[in-house]
């Protein structure tokens, strides 16, 4: 009965379904704020991830994730939406004192996604718990390079738990990215303070080497090389808790190099861009949180400062 039991448990299947509506405005809508299959100023969406998970041995999983995505702005039905992609395919597992992660797996960066969070194909390592060093090498799949030259990425992280501090200091290096023409490293430090319980203040610094980036066939030349990102953050909706709450404030100033492929919902620009967001998450009910996000942006290097706002909302039924 033990070993049946086992065997049952062996695969567990969970996943989440996102409903979002974006509405676009300013001098970058007619780019990027668009349905994929549609030019307009607003997106809505219906993305499926079905994520499968097994136990290969005691120290050893198995992660896959299938995705569907649905656009409703128009009623073509297109192949591209109606298909189901293998998005993601990982082991985890341990190697004496190492967790190890290979495959291919979304990496969000040290800072929570600001310089990266897209997947990338590679292998990475970990090391201890409160003090944490992480390193890895791989391709990332998410990125424009050179006329389809490789995408290599390696990285190393070390973040710290130091009572009411968070610390973290990250080095990241892109080849061949198409806007820079080159190659990019990226360094990036922070501090995360609780000012209270359930406040958080976030600060981080990044800088690249890029001096140079190409945009939609304009050259920009001498770019801001530094970034700035500051976050507030109050609570946070908790899938497990109905009623549960948060809201979430941050500003950024970036520099072009220091983007790759950036977590955030709204219209920015890759030459660079500075602005803030600002959200709001609730768990309507267990399992289902609503959430919603507005953001306002500019250009830090285009001629006439082009701006760019995103309202962003969304609502998650995870199962």
């Amino acid at each position: 009965v033990a070993n049946l039991e086992k065997k049952a448990d062996n695969v567990k299947i969970t996943g989440t379904i996102k409903a979002s509506y974006a509405s676009y405005d300013g001098d970058k809508v007619a780019k990027d704020g668009q349905d994929p299959a549609q030019n307009t100023n607003h997106a809505s969406r219906l993305r499926s991830d079905l994520w499968v998970k097994g136990d290969i041995n005691d120290d050893w999983t198995y992660s896959a994730m299938f995705r569907n995505q649905q656009f409703f702005s128009n009623d073509k039905g297109n192949a591209g939406e109606e298909n189901v992609a293998f998005q993601r395919a990982y082991v985890n597992g341990r190697v004496g004192g190492l967790a190890v992660q290979a495959g291919r797996y979304n990496k969000t960066d040290i800072t929570g996604g600001n310089i990266h969070d897209n997947r990338m194909d590679g292998v990475q390592v970990s090391y201890g718990k409160d003090v944490k060093l992480t390193a890895g090498y791989g391709k990332a799949t998410g990125v424009d390079v050179i006329a389809g030259e490789n995408k290599d990425v390696a990285y190393a992280e070390l973040g710290a738990k130091l009572g009411a501090v968070d610390a973290f200091a990250g080095y990241y290096k892109f080849d061949n990215l198409l806007k820079a023409a080159d190659d990019d490293a990226i360094w990036t430090v922070g501090l995360g303070f609780d000012l209270a319980k359930d406040l958080k203040l976030t600060g981080t610094y990044l800088r690249s080497d890029v001096d140079a980036v190409t945009v939609d066939r304009v050259d920009y030349k001498d770019v801001d090389k530094d970034g700035y990102v500051v976050g507030l953050a109050y609570k946070g909706a908790k899938a497990a808790k109905a009623g549960s709450w948060g809201l979430n404030a941050s500003y950024y100033d970036q520099g072009a190099g220091t983007v790759v492929a950036h977590t955030m919902d709204g219209i920015y620009f890759d030459e660079g861009f500075k602005g803030y967001s600002v959200g709001a998450n609730y768990a309507l009910a267990k399992n289902i949180v609503a959430g919603v996000t507005y953001y306002d942006l500019e250009s830090k290097e285009a001629k006439g400062t082009p701006d760019a706002q995103t309202l962003w909302s969304q609502v998650v039924f995870s199962f």
